[in-house]
């Protein structure tokens, strides 16, 4: 029998996760469709009764001990309805399975599916929901406590180390790089003279941005947790802020119109937890971490090449100097001047 060559990345079949679900979680005519190849590949799991989306990790992202803390924090927030998309266990209790591919170990999970669809730009009522529903994900993610595989989001984690990872990619760019290196000093500085020793701290999402959250009318359903980890809370309503300001730098939204998607998103937000001025104020220099943390994490995988490539990174690098002059030093009690 020929040896299988060695590979570093495969495909599961569809069909075969098919069989696989059935027999693990009994559950009637399955049909399992690929949708995104990523680091960690997603699929339609339909069957007679429901669908679900079935996660296959890759060890190269995610270690066994990763999945589980995801895992732990998922469960805890169904147990007190936050609105999320959960872990489902098989028929005999286990949450997380192991499948051997050809590059070895990998791990999957099956999860409920989010109802709806994703919503771009929310309505009123929408983003005072989506508003509630995050601080009442804080209120559990600030109170639980995991053990120490997930990382934590600080100014190294965000700042300095994909800063030195992303170093190659700016060979083509050495004033880019220079600028980026200046500015997340700034960053650094703007918090070194800040009391930041009462930001509420917890598990972020980190991506919340709407290709990860589904609406159904009014009702929203948060998914994908792939990048949570340790850290000042903010750096979730940070996120939803970036996606503001990236939709008025694209044209897709007026500043107006923005500032008040803030403004309604932060009142629904008050309504269950607290957030103060001095975090708010914050939330600008925090996005440069967000960009930064993610181009660094694109350097990690292959699949990734095309935003590392320096054309793109020329645009990015772009789009971060417009945000640095356009919301930095300004009164932020919403978006911007």
């Amino acid at each position: 029998m020929k040896p299988v060559f060695p590979a570093i990345y495969s495909t599961l079949c569809p069909i075969a996760l098919s069989s696989l679900v059935s027999e693990k979680y009994e559950i009637r005519n399955v049909q399992c469709k690929f949708l995104v190849r990523g680091v960690g590949d997603t699929y339609l799991v339909e069957s007679s009764e429901d669908r679900f989306i079935l996660r296959v990790y890759r060890s190269s992202h995610r270690s066994l001990p990763h999945i589980k803390e995801e895992v732990e924090l998922l469960l805890a927030l169904k147990l007190v309805d936050v609105s999320v998309s959960y872990p489902i266990p098989d028929i005999s209790g286990q949450v997380i399975q192991k499948l051997e591919a050809v590059e070895g170990e990998r791990h999957a999970v099956l999860f409920s599916y989010a109802p709806g669809h994703t919503v771009r730009v929310l309505n009123e009522n929408q983003l005072r929901v989506f508003g509630r529903e995050m601080a009442r994900f804080h209120n559990v993610s600030s109170a639980i406590k995991l053990g120490e595989e997930r990382w934590n989001f600080d100014l190294e984690t965000t700042l300095f180390s994909p800063l030195k990872m992303l170093k190659p990619a700016f060979a083509e760019d050495p004033e880019g790089y220079a600028w980026l290196q200046h500015t997340a000093k700034q960053v650094e500085e703007k918090l070194s003279v800040l009391n930041t020793s009462g930001f509420s701290k917890g598990y972020c999402h980190f991506d919340f941005l709407p290709k990860n959250f589904h609406f159904e009318g009014d009702s929203v359903t948060f998914f994908d947790f792939d990048f949570m980890g340790y850290g000042w809370l903010v750096n979730d309503i940070m996120s939803f802020w970036q996606h503001l300001t990236l939709d008025v730098y694209t044209g897709r939204m007026t500043q107006k119109a923005a500032n008040d998607a803030y403004t309604i998103f932060l009142d629904g937000y008050r309504e269950c937890r607290s957030v103060s001025e001095q975090e708010l104020a914050v939330v600008p220099y925090l996005s440069l971490g967000f960009w930064l943390f993610y181009m660094g994490f694109h350097t990690t995988h292959d699949q990734f090449y095309a935003f590392i490539q320096p054309s793109h990174l020329k645009v990015i690098t772009g789009l971060l100097r417009h945000m640095v002059e356009t919301y930095w030093n300004t009164h932020l009690s919403g978006i911007g001047q």
